[in-house]
Order: C-alpha cells, then structure tokens, then sequence
C-alpha cells in the first residue's frame, strides 16, 4: 500500500442519544426514535402526562377575563 492511501472508509449508521437515557440509539430502521427502546418513549410520555415538562408562554386567560 504506497504511503499517501488510506484505508477504505466505512460509513457507521448514524446514532444519536436517547433523550430519556442518553444511550446512543440507531436512527435509521428504529421505530421508537428518537429514543432507544419503547420503555423510554413511554417514560418520556409519563412525564408530559404529569406535567413536569411545560412549555414557556403567557397564560391563557380565565373565564372570567374573557366576558366584557
């Protein structure tokens, strides 16, 4: 092999980091992405449903705001 080759380059599968567990998780053919398992969609699903994640922005008026 003369100096200046070099081997050839093998692309790896993108991986990204399950936002639930940070491990890193095949991106294409993975039917829970972006997270690594179901067990973590779920997870990640359980928190919005309790209301620990919360989207900044102004409250929406009451009832009683609304009526002139």
């Amino acid at each position: 092999m003369p100096k200046n080759a070099s081997p050839a380059k093998t692309k790896s599968p993108l991986q990204v980091p399950c936002p639930t567990c940070r491990k890193l998780a095949p991106w294409a053919d993975n039917p829970f992405r972006p997270f690594c398992s179901e067990r973590c969609k779920l997870v990640d699903l359980g928190h919005w449903a309790a209301g620990d994640y919360q989207l900044q922005g102004s409250d929406a008026p009451s009832s009683d705001e609304e009526a002139p």
